[in-house]
C-alpha cells in the first residue's frame, strides 16, 4: 500500500472529524461523546506535529499532540492522539504514522510523549509498545464511556532518544 504522511491542513478536517467520529461511536478510544468543532479541536492541540496519512487522495489516519500542562517546566511533555479509519487498521499504517509523529516531536523539542489508552483497546496498546512506548501505569475505573460502562486506562510514555 502506497501511503504519504504529511502535515495536516485545515482542509483535512472533514475527513479527520469523520475518522474521529467513528472512534467516538465505537467507544473504545475516547471519553468524548461527539466530534468537536474544528475550532475546539484546534484550540486543544498543539499547532506543530499534526499529521495525516493518505492513501491516494484519502486521509486514512491522523495524529496530533496536546499539551499535558500549562506550566513552563512541562512544555516538552505532550500527549498523543492517533486515529485510523477502520479500513486501514492492522496494515502497518498506524505504526508508520506514530513513528513519524515521534520523529517530528523530537525535532520540535518535545522530550516525552504520554499516551492514555483504554485498557480494552489492545490494538492501540500494542501499537504504542511496538513504537517504543513503555507502560508506566494503570488507572482503574477512571471514567464511564459513552455507553455508561466504567473503563480502565493504561498509561504509556515514550522518552526522546535525544535525552
Amino acid at each position: 500500500m502506497s501511503c504519504v504522511i504529511r502535515p495536516m491542513r485545515p482542509s483535512d478536517w472533514p475527513r479527520v472529524c469523520a475518522i474521529y467520529g467513528r472512534a467516538v461511536e465505537e467507544g473504545m478510544s475516547t471519553f468524548q461523546t461527539e466530534c468537536p468543532s474544528y475550532e475546539q479541536w484546534d484550540a486543544s492541540h498543539l499547532p506543530d506535529c499534526r499529521l495525516v496519512l493518505t492513501v491516494g487522495d484519502t486521509v486514512a489516519g491522523w495524529c496530533a499532540l496536546s499539551p499535558t500542562s500549562s506550566r513552563p517546566a512541562y512544555l516538552g511533555v505532550v500527549e498523543d492522539s492517533i486515529y485510523l479509519d477502520p479500513a486501514y487498521r492492522r496494515q502497518g499504517v498506524g505504526a508508520a504514522l506514530l513513528q513519524k509523529l515521534c520523529q517530528e516531536s523530537e525535532k520540535a523539542g518535545y522530550w516525552s510523549i504520554y499516551a492514555c489508552i483504554y485498557s480494552i483497546n489492545t490494538g492501540s496498546c500494542r501499537l504504542h509498545e511496538a513504537c517504543g512506548f513503555r507502560k508506566i501505569g494503570y488507572r482503574e475505573k477512571i471514567a464511564k464511556d459513552r455507553f455508561g460502562q466504567w473503563q480502565d486506562t493504561t498509561l504509556y510514555e515514550r522518552r526522546s532518544a535525544l535525552l
